[in-house]
């Protein structure tokens, strides 16, 4: 009888309670299969909610025609705008309620997937968004929702929250039951060949953000840290193939498929500083998500070093991602926080605050708004309204 020698971390395995709610559905022409699928959850009619740029590229066609061959009825709903409102919910919401639909599909990137979340709550729960900002504050079930991802990046097809902007007072509310998850998440990675290089580079950056925030945050486990590692694994070493590359179907599948692990994570274990210090930058400078998470995670990561858990987690994460190997863990997450700045040159995008238009004046507004961020809450290491000034003051 041999015995086995457990790892010396072994004990400090975190317990976990995760349902996994989406079905994930991958590879190349998949969106061909959304009526088949739609199919096997006896759908009859369902709200397609998506951009009129995806109209125009075509995609909504692809995935109407899919439906309607499976003797689906479709409406289209093709007002959703960047960083959605209370105000857009609200049009996707009349729209579902006077077509009388059964479903939702939601078409795009995060926008189109957290108004599509966003209509499912009010039309079948009633109230305003602001009603459940929060988590768990729908009490009746809603309708089946399916998504089909056009970007690899916020990973919302995996998460059952909603990113919301009230459009009176332009916050952030994340919104999130059970009961919104998808059932279904569609990843075809030929819908991903038609996004623009910056919607490329803005996204997998922002996706890359995701697997890095949630191998930290206090909400960690052994389920989330998985997801995260994988992640990171895909991601990582395929966004500046994406970038360079943009026509390489693998390299976009891998992107894609990093960005739903990451979702994943994100579900189970939250998001951190990164995040919190980013929403503001966007409200106030207009800066794209993925561009603001990207110039504040390399300083996040420096803050979140003096922990000796995250130190080890981000070593191990340099180790995934071949960054090469420095004498100790702080080396290691020196090295991570490095290559992560380098994505936004990669990007041909400004790696500071400075340069990105930002008021040197605003930062302790900034700073009191991003600690007032839901995800500050998760950040391993507690973030203040004084730290989150020093990170901005060190990504100035």
């Amino acid at each position: 009888m041999s015995t086995v020698i457990l790892p010396e971390h072994a004990n400090a395995l975190s317990a976990f309670d995760h349902v996994q709610r989406t079905r994930l559905v991958f590879g190349n022409g998949t969106a061909s299969r959304a009526g088949e699928l739609a199919g096997e959850l006896g759908l009859t009619h369902l709200l397609l909610v998506t951009d009129s740029g995806l109209v125009k590229a075509g995609h909504a066609a692809v995935v109407t025609d899919a439906l309607e061959k499976s003797g689906l009825k479709v409406t289209l709903f093709d007002e959703v705008i960047e960083n959605p409102t209370t105000d857009c919910v609200e049009k996707a919401r009349q729209a579902a309620a006077s077509a009388g639909v059964d479903s939702i599909l939601g078409l795009g990137g995060g926008s189109s997937m957290d108004t599509a979340k966003g209509a499912n709550f009010l039309l079948t729960n009633g109230g305003r968004m602001q009603d459940y900002w929060g988590v768990g504050k729908a009490e009746k079930e809603m309708l089946p929702l399916i998504v089909v991802p056009t970007t690899a990046g916020t990973g919302s097809e995996c998460q059952s929250f909603a990113l919301i902007s009230d459009a009176e007072t332009h916050q952030k509310m994340a919104c999130g039951d059970p009961k919104a998850a998808a059932k279904i998440a569609i990843l075809d990675p030929e819908l991903t060949l038609s996004q623009p290089r910056n919607v490329t580079a803005c996204t997998g950056i922002d996706a890359i953000a995701h697997a890095v925030e949630t191998a930290v945050t206090n909400k960690k486990n052994e389920l989330s840290w998985m997801f995260s590692k994988e992640a990171f694994g895909l991601l990582m070493p395929n966004f500046a193939t994406v970038l360079n590359t943009p026509d390489d179907l693998n390299a976009r599948g891998s992107m894609l498929l990093g960005a739903a692990m990451a979702g994943c994570a994100i579900e189970a274990s939250m998001l951190g500083a990164a995040h919190s210090t980013a929403n503001p930058l966007t409200a106030h400078f207009d800066i794209v998500h993925g561009q603001a998470v990207g110039m504040m995670l390399p300083h996040v990561v420096r803050f979140n070093t003096e922990l000796d858990e995250c130190r080890l987690a981000y070593s191990e994460l340099a180790q995934i991602g071949n960054l090469g190997k420095a004498e100790d863990e702080r080396g290691d997450a020196e090295r991570l926080a490095k290559r992560l700045a380098k994505l936004l040159e990669l990007a041909d995008m400004p790696v500071n605050l400075q340069a990105s238009g930002v008021d040197e004046a605003k930062l302790p507004t900034l700073a009191e708004e991003a600690a007032a961020q839901w995800t500050a809450n998760f950040n391993p290491r507690e973030a203040g309204k004084a730290e989150m000034e020093a990170i901005y003051r060190a990504a100035f």
